[in-house]
C-alpha cells in the first residue's frame, strides 16, 4: 500500500492535470523521443510565446485525468514517453507549433500521438489541418481587411470622381466659422 504523502501528491497531480484538460481550449500529445535538450529548449520557447503550457507527464496519472474529464479514447496511446501541450487562448497555437518541429526534427524523432480541441478528440488528419491555419491573430486581420476592402474601395473611388470634377478634398469641406 502506497503512502498516504505520495498518495495525496499523487492526487493533487491528477487533480492539476485534469482541471488544465478541463480548462484547455485545445491540447496535444506527443512522444518526445529522441529530441536534444537544445530542440526541447526550443520548443518550449516557441510554445511559451505562443500562450502554450507545455511539459512531460506521466501516463498512469494522465489516464486517471482524462478518465475525470471525459476524454477516455486517448488513454491507448499513453505509452513511451509522453509530454502534452495545453492552451486556454489560441486553440490553433499548440497544433502548428508542435507540427512545425514535427516537420523540422522527422517524424521518427518527434511524433503526435493525439489532441483534443473543445472536448473532442481530433483525428490525425483533422490535426494535420489544424496545424496548417494560420493564428487567431492572423485570422482576425484577414476579417478586418475584408471587412475595410469596401469602405477603402469607395473612399478612393470617391476622390477620383472628385478629382475629375476639378475640386479636391479640402475645398469640399465646409468651412467651420
Amino acid at each position: 500500500m502506497p503512502n498516504a504523502k505520495v498518495l495525496s501528491e499523487k492526487q493533487a497531480v491528477v487533480a492539476e492535470l485534469a482541471d488544465r484538460l478541463k480548462n484547455a481550449s485545445a491540447g496535444i500529445f506527443v512522444d518526445y523521443k529522441g529530441i536534444t535538450v537544445l530542440q526541447d529548449t526550443e520548443l518550449r520557447n516557441e510554445l511559451r510565446k505562443n500562450g502554450v503550457e507545455y511539459s512531460v507527464i506521466k501516463n498512469t496519472l494522465c489516464r486517471r485525468a482524462i478518465g475525470e474529464v471525459g476524454l477516455s479514447e486517448i488513454d491507448p496511446i499513453l505509452n513511451g514517453t509522453t509530454s502534452l501541450a495545453t492552451t486556454t487562448e489560441d486553440p490553433i497555437a499548440p497544433f502548428r507549433v508542435i507540427g512545425d518541429f514535427s516537420k523540422k526534427l522527422g517524424e521518427n524523432v518527434f511524433t503526435v500521438k493525439a489532441g483534443f480541441m473543445d472536448g473532442k478528440v481530433l483525428s490525425a488528419t483533422e490535426m494535420a489541418e489544424i496545424a496548417t491555419l494560420p493564428s487567431k491573430e492572423a485570422l482576425y486581420g484577414k476579417v478586418l481587411g475584408t471587412m475595410l476592402a469596401p469602405i477603402t474601395s469607395l473612399a478612393v473611388v470617391l476622390g477620383q470622381i472628385l478629382e475629375q470634377k476639378g475640386g479636391s478634398a479640402e475645398s469640399a469641406e465646409p468651412a467651420a466659422e
